[in-house]
């Protein structure tokens, strides 16, 4: 990732990009003594990101994983394996050991669910019926509050893959729409991936969103053909892929050309599968019948004989068989185990995992070892504990290793490492997406079912482009939006988000002498990865604010984690 010329890679425009969102406040213009630190943090933003071409390296051989860590090892992986994170965690997890803190969270039941949520904060009432009441809220309360970290990570992981957007639904309760959503990707986290398919496929969001729900068969008189989005995009976003893929990730070749998966026949036929699908029953004045998924009214349901991609569903057949015949087929498609675990490894560790990866990966979805396909638990462990990943010196030491924090997980990380609470429950943080003041991201509010950023993006007339690499999160990254993520987290990590305040105690101690406060910031936020260098950068800025009040401490802590926040050596996870 350094040799990524950052000047060039400002402009993410392509064909899969998708125009900005809206303003939504005022920019927070960046001043004070803060500001005059963050012109340090910003030309060493620009400046880190060059470098000269190179190939990508070759993937290091499996090797068991380092036990004990130390705490910047600890916190590596806690980069990659959580939502974010504090120092007692780096400490558990040094103490203890990666497998230990794997189980643990495998373990842990979910503290509150999304639906849970929204019930217990009464955002059922009538009122709420054609609004997004409690909807920002839900989501931070879950991704800022929860205790399950490796969950949410994954959950996130998901959701980027599986799109929905609530920017997308039509109808009433659209919160809650969400809500039954998010709690079929975070409770089917640690499961199967046929789970999810079944649960996704059910789902009245994903029916919204696909505009499934309503779907009817052919109409011979009128010509009426089925809707053909969700059998697209179950099979080009969610399963399989554009193409033919060998068990590493990499297509099959055929006349030096991609092998396509699917064909327009193969749509048109397997969105004969979706047709029938409808509400549960009528009742719309609460939100209840969102979170029974749909059903099949069988009057409108396609039961003449459907074939596609090599999977048979015979005439006749109703329309749950149908639905598990076709997900069953595709589950079963040779294509899956790259397809899926290449991008969860992007979404967790690093945008250009070797082949060697990808196959090590691949091959624990396809078998866990007792011949279960599909088991997240097995594919979370082995993308985590990998060789490649956890080679914490060849990381460092490499080019094209490593991704781009998202700017929403960014935003977490922060949280969770100073403990920022909600007293009133309220998560008053809420919508992210704007890229002109905010994070150019927001959880649920991707504008396309291809989310903020394709998994095959690459920046235009970059080091990556001509190296063969992909940057995905640089599709989100512009001039703009990095003013804008520095100004919004230079407002927050000085003043919070209302009454949702972070606890900086800790740090207090520490902010007399500037090389230790950037010593544990270096640590908790990014794994001990930012050069002495830089930080001789930072401390020179930091020592221009005086510490002798209560208000030149604080103002040194908060210039400390912002600068921090906008290096390059942060902001690329390696």
């Amino acid at each position: 990732m350094r040799a990524l010329q950052w000047e060039q890679a400002m402009n993410p425009q392509s064909v899969e990009s998708q125009p900005p969102v809206a303003p939504q406040t005022d920019p927070v213009p960046i001043s004070g003594a803060a500001g005059g630190a963050l012109a340090v943090g910003g030309s060493a933003l620009l400046a880190a990101c060059g470098g000269d071409s190179t190939s990508p390296a070759p993937a290091p051989s499996p090797s068991p994983v380092p036990t004990p860590l130390t705490q910047q090892q600890a916190s590596r992986f806690l980069s990659q394996a959580a939502i974010g994170y504090a120092h007692t965690d780096i400490s558990n997890v040094a103490n203890s050991s990666i497998q230990s803190w794997l189980s643990a969270q495998f373990a842990m039941a979910r503290p509150q669910k999304f639906w849970a949520f929204l019930k217990a904060g009464s955002y059922d009432a009538a009122a709420n019926i054609n609004n997004n009441a409690g909807y920002e809220a839900m989501v931070w309360s879950q991704l800022m509050g929860s205790s399950d970290i490796l969950r949410q990570r994954v959950g996130l992981a998901l959701l980027d893959q599986w799109v929905v957007s609530i920017d997308g639904l039509t109808g009433s309760w659209r919160a809650f729409a969400m809500a039954a959503y998010f709690d079929v990707l975070w409770d089917n986290a640690f499961g199967n991936y046929r789970d999810i398919m079944e649960g996704v496929s059910t789902s009245v969001a994903m029916g919204l969103y696909l505009t499934f729900l309503g779907n009817v068969k052919a109409n011979a008189a009128t010509g009426a053909i089925p809707d053909e989005n969700y059998a697209r995009e179950l099979m080009q976003l969610f399963t399989i892929g554009l193409y033919q893929l060998n068990m590493d990730g990499t297509q099959v070749l055929s006349g030096g050309k991609p092998v396509p998966t699917y064909s327009q026949t193969d749509v048109s036929q397997g969105a004969r599968v979706w047709t029938g699908y409808t509400y549960a029953n009528a009742i719309n004045a609460t939100p209840d019948r969102l979170q029974l998924g749909m059903v099949i009214n069988p009057l409108t349901h396609e039961t003449g004989a459907t074939s596609f991609l090599g999977i048979t569903i015979p005439a006749g057949s109703d329309g749950a068989t149908a639905r598990k015949l076709a997900l069953d087929g595709l589950f079963a498609h040779a294509n899956v185990p790259p397809f899926v675990s290449k991008q969860l490894i992007q979404h967790l560790v690093t945008s250009n995992p070797s082949p060697a990866y990808v196959q090590r990966v691949a091959t624990v979805f396809a078998n866990n070892g007792s011949g279960v396909r599909g088991d997240m638990k097995a594919v979370i462990a082995a993308i985590l504990t990998d060789a490649e990943a956890r080679d914490d010196a060849g990381a460092l030491a490499s080019s094209t290793f490593g991704k781009v924090r998202e700017p929403v997980v960014r935003l977490v990380q922060w949280a969770k490492a100073f403990g920022v609470t909600s007293p009133t429950n309220l998560w008053p943080f809420g919508n992210t997406s704007s890229s002109a003041n905010r994070l150019g991201e927001g959880v649920g509010h991707a504008p396309s079912v291809f989310n903020w950023f394709r998994p095959g993006y690459v920046p235009p007339g970059t080091t990556l482009a001509a190296n063969g690499l992909v940057g995905p999160e640089f599709q989100i990254t512009n001039e703009p939006s990095v003013v804008a993520y520095v100004n919004f987290m230079a407002a927050v990590i000085t003043n919070g988000a209302g009454e949702a305040k972070p606890d900086y105690s800790a740090l207090t101690v520490l902010a007399t002498s500037s090389q230790s406060l950037l010593d544990e910031l270096n640590l908790v936020l990014a794994a001990g990865q930012i050069s002495a260098a830089t930080i001789a950068q930072m401390k020179a800025a930091l020592d221009t604010i005086s510490v002798a009040t209560s208000a030149g401490l604080n103002n040194r802590i908060y210039a400390a984690i912002t600068l921090v926040m906008a290096s390059p050596e942060y902001l690329v996870l390696r």
